[in-house]
């Protein structure tokens, strides 16, 4: 994002807007290819993300940038190994959200293209579904069953080896 603005202003669909360094606005493949399509210099309105997400999102967007810019100034190994643990554990803390605030993140992170954080929300989910049965993942996330029994039995039937 050579010759853009320092700073951009980021609006979200409820009228919040938060001022970010270009660099981390960047994070975002969405923001950035809208910043070079429109030629804007500093205004985005991001019509999908609320408030509250885009906050959270910039946040991680912000240590992301930081985590990586510290990288490149370590010189030896046992620095990397302890920056990464420090990184990951901010993640962990990061991901200590409810379920409806998780489901939001993915939303923004899809929308914003900020792999990332994207792959680290899907990971969370499979962490929270790893081990549970069908019935406890519906349970979990609210899913109705539309299967009736004979379809169920019919499936499980097909795909034995999944319930071994």
């Amino acid at each position: 994002m050579a010759g853009k603005a320092v700073e951009v202003k980021l609006y979200s669909c409820d009228g919040e807007d938060f001022r970010v360094p270009s660099t981390v606005a960047s994070r975002s493949e969405t923001v950035k290819n809208m910043l070079e399509d429109t030629g804007e210099e500093d205004a985005v309105p991001l019509p999908n993300v609320h408030g509250r997400t885009l906050s959270l999102v910039l946040d991680f967007c912000k240590r992301l940038v930081q985590y990586e810019k510290d990288l490149q100034d370590i010189t030896e190994d046992f620095q990397h190994g302890q920056l990464d643990d420090e990184f990951n554990a901010w993640k962990q803390d990061f991901l200590d959200i409810d379920q409806a605030v998780l489901y939001e993140l993915i939303m923004a992170a899809n929308f914003l293209n900020v792999a990332e954080l994207l792959d680290l929300c899907c990971k969370e989910v499979a962490r929270l579904i790893k081990g549970k049965s069908p019935e406890e993942i519906r349970a979990y996330f609210h899913i109705k069953n539309d299967f009736t029994p004979q379809e169920e039995e019919e499936v499980r039937r097909e795909n034995q080896w999944a319930f071994e």
